[in-house]
C-alpha cells in the first residue's frame, strides 16, 4: 500500500519536471529568435520606431494638455 502512494506521488514530480524543462527550452529558443530577428531586420525597426516616434509624441501632448485643464 505505501509502495503504491510513494509511485502516484512520483509521477507527477517526473511531470513537472520534465514541464519545467520544456518551458525553459521553448523561453530560450524564442528569446534566441528575437534577437535574430532583431539583428537581421535592424533597419526596418529603426524605420518603424521612427514613424511612430510623431505619433507618440502627439499622443503625449494631448495627453498633457488634457491634464493641464484640470
Amino acid at each position: 500500500m505505501a509502495d503504491e502512494v510513494k509511485q502516484e506521488q512520483a509521477k507527477p514530480e517526473t511531470s513537472k519536471v520534465f514541464s519545467v524543462a520544456l518551458k525553459t527550452i521553448l523561453g530560450l529558443g524564442f528569446l534566441a529568435l528575437g534577437v535574430l530577428s532583431i539583428v537581421r531586420w535592424w533597419m526596418h525597426l529603426k524605420v518603424v520606431i521612427l514613424g511612430c516616434l510623431g505619433l507618440f509624441l502627439l499622443l503625449a501632448g494631448i495627453i498633457t494638455l488634457a491634464i493641464a485643464r484640470e
